[in-house]
This record gives C-alpha cells, structure tokens and sequence, in this order.
C-alpha cells in the first residue's frame, strides 16, 4: 500500500477504524499507522502490520516513534499520549489517500514538526474534495487529542457511511 491510492484507498478507512478499535479495546495502541504498514489480503482485505511501536495502555507513553508525517503534536513534543494517536494517523492516512502526500510534509523535518505542533493543515484546490471528507479529517487532526474523532464515531460520520463499503472490502 505504497503511495496514493486515490478513492478505493478509503474504502479500507473504516475497516482500520474496526481494527484499531479491537486494539484499542484489547489496551494496545498501535502509535505508527502509515501506508507501509498495511497489507491487503488475497481477498482484498486489510490487515494492519508492524506492531514494533506498538504499546500496551496501561500506562500514559512519552516515547517518540513512529514516522515523522504521521506523528501527532503530542508525540512530536514528547509529552504524554493516548490511544487518539492512532485516530490521528488515521486522519493522516485519509488525507494521504485523497491527496497522495502527508498534510504536514515539508522540505525540512524542522518544517514538518511545526507544522504538526501547530496543525497547519491545509488542503489544496486539486484535486477536488468533497467538504464532508474535509470535515472528517479535520475533526481527527486535532491537536487536543481529547477533542478528536473517536473511533466509534468516524464510522458513523456520513462520508465513511456514504464511501465505506461495509465489509471494508474495495470491490472497484
């Protein structure tokens, strides 16, 4: 799953939410979301890969991991964080699908960490983008992590209703 991969990317975007919530339930954060990580089975469903920085939640993290595009400001800055740091690189991924980079990529990783510090998000004129996928990304990229998205709650968010197939299956 390397690179943009456009509107049946999003078709998988509510079946890591499911995953995500299985493992937030079982008390494990997953803290590096990102293309690279996910795999898609011969049926064409997804499987989430890499658990390396993967923590259990028993105890609020301060470690810095992940990579960097997808990392969310309290992991950049190295204060405590939760089980929203998979919401928000899930935010990341959902941009990343519909516009084929990462919100907060710049030349420099200095440029990229301000950027996400103070979430300069920005979406570009092309292509277009329907302002209810607008509306779900931004109400996940948030830098309060206790005011985003959760998860339960993207997938009843009317675009992942009106996009997702609900199997999580992209059938093209």
């Amino acid at each position: 799953m390397h690179g943009t991969m456009g509107m049946e990317g999003l078709a998988y975007v509510a079946s890591l939410a499911r995953a995500l919530i299985y493992c937030h339930g079982k008390h494990v954060i997953h803290r590096d979301i990102k293309p690279e990580n996910l795999l898609i089975g011969a049926q064409g469903e997804l499987k989430i890969a890499d658990f390396g920085w993967s923590v259990h939640t028993f105890n609020r993290r301060r470690t810095m991991c992940g990579t960097l595009d997808y990392l969310p400001p309290e992991m950049v800055e190295s204060v405590e964080h939760d089980a929203s740091v998979d919401i928000w690189s899930l935010g990341i991924l959902c941009y990343e699908f519909l516009y084929g980079v990462p919100p907060f990529e710049a030349m420099e990783h200095s440029d990229t960490y301000r950027r996400i510090v103070q979430v300069d998000l920005k979406f570009p004129p092309k292509p277009i983008v329907s302002a209810s996928a607008k509306d779900l990304i931004s109400q996940m990229l948030v830098k309060e992590s206790a005011q985003r998205l959760p998860l339960h709650k993207l997938l009843e968010h009317p675009w992942i209703v009106q996009n997702a197939d609900p199997s999580g299956i992209y059938r093209g």
